[in-house]
């Protein structure tokens, strides 16, 4: 781990494990949908979470994949109906038995959380796994998670490299993130300052708040860039924005001793 001149620890990026957002629902499908599928989801998206239900609970029921996840999703969120995981757990089961990626995704959430069944590493494992090989972004970074701390399998940098690769290049910004730290710390790869600063920035881009919290650490340090602290206290700014505390504690140390005014 790397220690910066006004002692600010970087440790390793946090990996969320997220609940699909309604626009998620509607990644990477050719699916053709029919009329109440549509107008279900466009409800959801909506938040018009009850002719959302009315509408996507008989398509679930009759095996639609996409209807299925849904409603999973409604019940592990509590849209429209009592939160619910072991229920949520079934239809994401349903969907994901079927082969549908974005439920053996979240099927995969549900093991490794223990939410709804018992937590297993390695059955999360296997889900993430069968999401990620069909080319679903989350399910790679979270696979990549999986091998780089050995939850489930045993720790492999190499293989947490590949699938972190196969989801920053679909730009996934927590994969971009893990993936610059790998580079940063030499995990797996030749240590490359200048690799994990181009990812870090590609995922602070697009708002991340931890990658924004570690370009700065960057450019605070001089590593892969010329020492910036001004351009530092930019990115510990925006990072703060969203409560990563250790930017505000950067922010504390390096401008709260001057009397400066710190967001």
């Amino acid at each position: 781990m790397a220690i910066v001149q006004i002692n600010i620890m970087k440790t390793k990026p946090l990996t969320f494990f997220l609940a699909l957002t309604f626009m998620f629902l509607f990644s990477g499908s050719s699916v053709v949908f029919g009329d109440d599928l549509r107008d279900g989801l466009l409800a959801y998206g909506t938040k018009d979470y009850k002719k959302a239900y009315k509408l996507i609970l008989p398509l679930a029921e009759q095996g639609n994949v996409i209807a299925q996840t849904t409603l999973g999703v409604m019940y592990q969120e509590g849209h429209e109906v009592s939160k619910d995981y072991k229920e949520a757990t079934k239809w994401y089961r349903r969907s994901a038995e079927r082969g549908y990626a974005i439920a053996q995704h979240n099927l995969g959430v549900m093991y490794l959380e223990g939410y709804g069944v018992p937590q297993d590493h390695k059955e999360a494992e296997k889900w993430f796994r069968r999401s990620a090989e069909q080319g679903n972004a989350h399910a790679q970074n979270n696979l990549g998670v999986m091998y780089d701390k050995g939850h489930g399998v045993s720790q492999d940098f190499k293989e947490a490299i590949k699938w972190y690769q196969l989801s920053a290049k679909q730009g996934y910004a927590e994969a971009q993130n893990n993936l610059g730290f790998m580079y940063e710390v030499g995990d797996g790869v030749p240590q490359d300052y200048k690799g994990a600063v181009k990812l870090y920035r590609l995922a602070a881009e697009q708002g991340f708040a931890p990658a924004q919290y570690n370009l700065g650490a960057m450019y605070f340090e001089g590593l892969g860039v010329p020492q910036d602290h001004k351009e530092a206290v930019k990115w510990f700014r925006l990072a703060a924005k969203q409560g990563i505390a250790r930017a505000h504690e950067a922010l504390d140390l390096f401008l709260g001793r001057k009397g400066q005014k710190l967001l």
